[in-house]
């Protein structure tokens, strides 16, 4: 099978945003043996839309389509894709159901366009999007595949991962199966890493292992294929042994799982309650860990001290400590950890501190962040980051490094960790 994967969205030709979509689900093409010779990006045109599909299908036996099922007038991709194929587009009432109880839950109206989103391709293979509301689906027509999904990443990785990824499997009429599985790494750079499993990654045979690098992290991809779904499954975890013995202190999670929701898992599994004072990160740790369901039973509060007068009164910090040591220091952040964990009444105190740029803060260097934590009544920890990225990328990485330390610092002190 040959594989044309076409990207909608006039953000991408505009520079606005980068085509991140067709670099994952070629590397997915890849472990399937499916070749990819052509990447082709087109803005929210329909008629233009419509001669990249007839080209498209001229040299491909496969079509993927990433964006444009959203709910607004340039959402189009679906609709020029039906009239293209000659199909009808209908309703799919579990993604429509889907959609309706996620704007009951926030007690917002759901407007009519919102509707438009559970539209699909009539005839095809719907999939369920548990990341976000429009359905990506599978059609075969005049020997041909079309797979449409969703634009934001987020919703598209984990969707073809477990979605489309399985149902091309059975496309393909490939003997057995094939299974996946992503290992997750921080504190350790996409160079390390490779170099510390390179006779892993020269003897690969199956298991495959990929490596791949974004937002900081590193992934290690860990693909089988077998005759049955157990024994596909039995050799990626010994493969995902094999590497846990070189680099198993680094990893954080498997799959879906993110910085933040392994850290608010580690804490409500031990009963940890934790409050931060954010100075460069302005409230980012807090809403990062927010985002994972369940979150209150451990996150307090926390306060947002950007300026020095900020941090003394809301804080207490003595205005010795700051004129001696400075705002972007160690002594800093440890006593705003302490200071807020105290306020809070929680185990865990966090402080962040730092320059995120793009000048330099309290005569300290664009990318110096010291981060503090504090753990009951013990002496706080700090930790000094060199970062060099831009403003709002030193934001986050403060942000992951911060999860990072805190569930290191859990296990050495003894609280368990799935």
């Amino acid at each position: 099978m040959n594989a044309e994967i076409i990207a909608v969205g006039s953000e991408l030709l505009l520079g606005q945003i980068t085509n991140t979509n067709a670099k994952f689900i070629s590397s997915q093409l890849s472990e399937l043996g499916i070749n990819v010779f052509y990447h082709t990006v087109v803005g929210d045109n329909s008629k233009r839309l419509d001669e990249a599909i007839t080209v498209a299908e001229s040299r491909a036996d496969c079509l993927i389509f990433s964006g444009g099922l959203g709910p607004t007038k340039d959402d189009l991709t679906k609709e020029t894709i039906a009239r293209h194929l000659g199909v009808d587009l209908a309703f799919d009432e579990v993604a429509l159901t889907y959609i309706k109880e996620f704007f009951a839950r926030r007690g917002r109206a759901m407007t009519d366009n919102n509707r438009k989103q559970a539209l699909v391709l009539e005839g095809s293979d719907v999939l369920a999007n548990h990341h976000g509301m429009a359905p990506g689906m599978i059609l075969t027509k005049n020997g041909r595949t079309y797979i449409l999904l969703p634009g934001p990443p987020k919703e598209l990785e984990p969707m073809f991962q477990f979605e489309a990824k399985p149902k091309l499997v059975a496309l393909l009429n490939t003997d057995g199966v094939i299974s996946s599985h992503v290992m997750r790494f921080y504190g350790i750079g996409e160079a390390e890493l490779e170099d510390r499993v390179q006779d892993i990654l020269d003897a690969q045979t199956n298991p495959t292992v990929a490596p791949l690098a974004s937002d900081g992290e590193v992934t290690l991809r860990v693909t089988a294929k077998a005759e049955t779904e157990s024994e596909a499954q039995r050799l990626i975890a010994a493969k995902v042994a094999e590497i846990q013995a070189i680099v198993g202190d680094y990893q954080y999670g498997m799959d879906d799982d993110s910085l933040a929701s392994k850290t608010v898992e580690m804490l409500l599994d031990n009963e940890l309650t934790i409050s931060a004072a954010e100075s460069l990160t302005a409230g980012l740790f807090q809403s990062e860990l927010a985002e994972i369901p369940g979150v209150g039973g451990s996150l307090i509060g926390g306060v947002v001290t950007y300026t020095e007068g900020s941090k003394v009164k809301q804080l207490g910090i003595s205005q010795e400590l700051l004129d001696t040591h400075g705002i972007v220091s160690s002594e800093c952040a440890s006593a705003m950890a302490s200071a807020v964990r105290t306020k809070f009444n929680t185990n865990i105190g966090i402080g962040l501190t730092g320059a995120a740029g793009p000048t330099a803060h309290d005569h300290q260097p664009v990318g110096t962040v010291w981060i503090g934590i504090a753990i009951n009544d013990e002496e706080p920890i700090t930790y000094l980051l060199h970062l060099s990225g831009m403003r709002n990328t030193n934001r986050l990485r403060a942000v992951k490094f911060t999860c990072h330390y805190l569930m290191q610092l859990l296990v050495e002190r003894g609280f368990s960790k799935r």
